[in-house]
Order: C-alpha cells, then structure tokens, then sequence
C-alpha cells in the first residue's frame, strides 16, 4: 500500500487480537515533560501492555547534542534496536500512557530511520485499560538479539537552517503543536534559557485540537479541518515543532494519516529556536 494512503494507527482490539503474533513488537514509549516528576520508565514496570518493551525517548537520542533527546544517528538506533531484540521485517506498534503524547514521537523515529511497518495505538493505554485489557507488572522476558538496519530518511526531518529558509522564502508552513498559552507567548517554558514566544508567521495546532475527548485521533475529515480551519494550505509543504520535538510528531501523524504529501518535524524544534538570541521571535 502507497504510504500516503494507508493508516498509521492500530485500535485496541486489533492489537488485543495479534499479541500473541511472535513477528509483533510493542514498545511503551512513555515521556513526561520536564518538572513533572513522573518516571516513565517506572510507570512502565509498574503497568504496561503484555510483552511490550519501554522506549526510552532521552536515551535513544544524540546524547552529544545539547538539545534533548535529538533524533541519534542510525548506528545508534540500529544498536539499540538489536539488543532489545527488534529485528528487519518486524511490525512495531508504540504506545504511551498519556493518550496521545509521546507516542508519535518514537512513530516518527522509527518511520526517520526507514521502517514503514510501524503504528501507533490509538487511544494509548487510556483506552486500553479503560477497556480492561489485560496489563503485565513486569518486564517483559528479554528478547534475543536480532539484526536491524536503519536507513534515515532525511525527508522526514527539518532542520534549523531548513526552517529559516522557510520562513524567508515560504517555501513551507510551520505548524507549532504548543499550547496556545506557550505559542503566544504568555506560558513559561519547561527549560531555562529558552524565551517564550514562537517562530514568527507559524501556525498554532496544539495537539488536543487533533484528539477526540477518549485520547484517539480524530477521524480524517475532521483532521482536515482542523488544519483548514487553522490557515494551513495542504496542498504546500508543512514543517511541524513544538517544544523540544515530541508533541509535534503528533501534527505530523495527523498529516501523513490523511495522505498529506510532503511534511517533515523540526526535531530542535522551539528548545533551539527559543535558546537562540540571534533568531526572531513573535509573541501575542
């Protein structure tokens, strides 16, 4: 099936169906925002879907950048990969426990690195609880290594110097997946030295305006709208950001879940912009 026609998201039943599937993976990709103080990874031995691994967004990441959690390079990711025993030809679903959150984010990871045969679960494990599913309290028994290659896909990807060549020449439209308090300026950030504000002429969709009130993604028509409604022209490219690059990955499932052709995520996203004196900013 054509990427820009098929769907990037499992429901629960599906999943509830195909655990048993020796060729499935399921990660818990799980992350709480800065000052929180919500272990993820405790969460996760705590409570989390049968067999499923923990997929640490901080530590799968470029720990030389000083941005967090950066997207690694795909040696990194491909070792990581193999000694969690995820190997070439496996179905990877990810999921989070806050509906919707961070889960994209390792989607968008993995589809960075070259797969295509990854989901998300919609609804997390809200809805997976909520329909009292069954949930291990333990981890799951360690799995052996298996061969995994990544192959990034630049496409997939915007960087600093891409979104100023946006901004200068339009070539793209920047939409921010902050709280609207955040975009305008008004919100303190969760990092210190990065200024509040937006990049300028971007466009606010927060995320909770692409969910419905159970934590799953609205349905496509209504996705369009959203965008729509928001100003954006989906006939152009789009570059999506946030704070720090999670919760845009959630426009960008958006985007890809209803065929939109040419999106990438700005993975430094406002903790680079917003950190740097030299580079404009708009409030209000």
């Amino acid at each position: 099936m054509d990427s820009s026609s098929k769907s990037w998201l499992v429901e629960t039943d599906w999943l509830n169906d195909n655990l048993g599937n020796k060729d499935l993976v399921v990660f818990d990709a799980t992350w709480y925002l800065p000052g929180t103080n919500t272990d993820a990874r405790q969460q996760y031995l705590e409570e989390h879907i049968p067999n499923s691994l923990f997929f640490d967004i901080d530590d799968i990441s470029d720990l030389s950048s000083s941005l967090p959690h950066m997207l690694p390079n795909p040696i990194k990711f491909s070792s990581r990969m193999r000694r969690l025993g995820v190997g070439d030809g496996m179905q990877l679903i990810v999921y989070d426990h806050l509906d919707l959150f961070s889960a994209a984010r390792a989607w968008w990871m993995f589809r960075a690195m070259g797969l295509e045969d990854v989901y998300v679960l919609n609804g997390g494990m809200r809805k997976w609880t909520d329909e009292n599913r069954p949930v291990d309290e333990y981890p799951h028994r360690p799995r052996l290594e298996r061969h995994f290659t990544a192959r990034i896909n630049r496409n997939l990807i915007a960087s600093l110097d891409q979104v100023k060549e946006a901004l200068q020449t339009k070539s793209a439209q920047i939409v921010d997946a902050r709280p609207v308090d955040r975009f305008e300026g008004r919100g303190k950030e969760p990092r210190k030295a990065v200024r509040s504000g937006r990049i300028p002429n971007s466009i606010s969709i927060p995320r909770t305006a692409l969910l419905r009130d159970d934590g799953t993604l609205k349905p496509n028509d209504d996705i369009r709208e959203v965008f729509l409604d928001a100003g954006v022209d989906l006939e152009k490219p789009v570059i999506t950001t946030c704070g720090s690059g999670i919760t845009a990955a959630i426009p960008f499932l958006a985007l890809s879940q209803i065929g939109h052709k040419e999106h990438s995520l700005y993975d430094g996203s406002w903790a680079e912009w917003g950190a740097d004196n030299s580079l404009p900013i708009a409030v209000g």
